[in-house]
């Protein structure tokens, strides 16, 4: 079956609408977070009681009284809660996804399923953004919220490049088919370690010196500190609580995790690129991991802008979308699968 046909035109085109949606979510999630800007509406869903946020000089002193731990930050408060609003957008164009595809289920086979994954992942993921703030920027809700958000992206991709690119994968290049499975799994594991530096306030745990760490090779750390998961509710994570070497360890851990999933990454890149049907995502994925490396060496020695480093989510995000073309592209055509 040739999902790519014209009949399709209509369901590719809103999977494209959603991932393009799923991507800004992230994008500008990650500018909210990196701004500082998390828990600069302490409720939820609504922003010191109000659908949008408080504007006008009445609204923010009713709003202080209310909170008088959280007073207004109206340069802030406008990036939380349109971040929200978006989220809701997403929600309602992958519920139509879902909808349409549950529709045409029996042209697509078992992809309709996957856009009902998403459908159900936005329920969790609205779930993980009530406790983000709820539980005041808790780490571990943190790195899942964006875990959840990147497999919300990586479903709403599947979908559009499953309708989109005609596999062109066969007996021969399996190998490569695992290799870029692989790869999409170390990526993964390479995210999560990002958020949780993130998360911990980690980033610039080494000062601006790069490759070195704090003018050193080898500066003190704390690995059993860094990585504890479950450290109570009722704290305040904003700006972090771990001690210097505890944020040490993360950030070395997250340099030592882009340096394997680079090499690795490069040399599944130059693989690709070597076949006739898989050149051009090879040519983009060693492209995207140069751009991420790139990225993540200028967020240390350019202090953390938050262009670069909101470009760096975004980046990760790139990184995950050419893993998958990728492996559409190696899937083997129906008439090609042996009885």
């Amino acid at each position: 079956m040739n999902l790519s046909a014209a009949r399709f035109t209509g369901l590719r085109r809103l999977a494209w609408l959603a991932t393009a949606f799923a991507l800004l979510v992230i994008v500008f999630g990650a500018f909210v977070r990196l701004s500082n800007a998390g828990l600069s509406c302490p409720d939820w869903p609504t922003c010191y009681g109000k659908l949008t946020w408080p504007t006008q000089t009445h609204e923010i002193v009713r709003a202080n009284a209310a909170f008088p731990d959280r007073p207004v930050e109206s340069d802030k408060a406008w990036r939380e809660q349109v971040h929200r609003i978006l989220v809701g957008g997403l929600g309602l164009v992958t519920f139509a996804l879902a909808l349409l595809a549950g529709w045409r289920r029996r042209d697509l086979g078992r992809l309709a399923v996957v856009p009902w994954l998403a459908a159900a992942l936005i329920f969790f993921q609205a779930a993980l953004g009530m406790w983000t703030v709820t539980l005041k920027l808790l780490p571990l809700v943190v790195v899942a919220h964006l875990l959840g958000g990147m497999t919300l992206f990586a479903l709403l991709a599947y979908t559009a490049l499953r309708l989109s690119l005609v596999p062109a994968g066969n007996a021969e290049n399996a190998a490569l088919r695992g290799m870029t499975l692989l790869g999409l799994v170390l990526l993964g594991a390479q995210i999560a370690l990002g958020g949780w530096t993130s998360a911990n306030y980690a980033a610039l745990a080494c000062g601006t010196d790069f490759p070195g760490c704090l003018g050193q090779w080898t500066p003190p750390t704390d690995f059993h500190s860094a990585f504890v998961l479950w450290r109570g509710i009722g704290v305040d994570y904003e700006g972090g609580v771990l001690d210097a070497p505890a944020r040490t360890a993360i950030q070395l851990a997250h340099r030592l995790g882009a340096l394997i999933v680079f090499a690795y990454g490069f040399w599944l890149a130059i693989l690709a690129s070597r076949r006739r049907e898989t050149r051009l995502p090879g040519v983009a994925l060693s492209a995207a991991l140069l751009l991420q490396v790139a990225l993540g060496v200028g967020n240390v020695v350019l202090g953390l802008p938050l262009p670069v480093a909101t470009a760096h989510n975004g980046g990760a995000a790139i990184l995950l979308f050419v893993l998958l073309a990728l492996l559409v592209r190696l899937r083997v055509p129906p008439e090609h699968i042996r009885p």
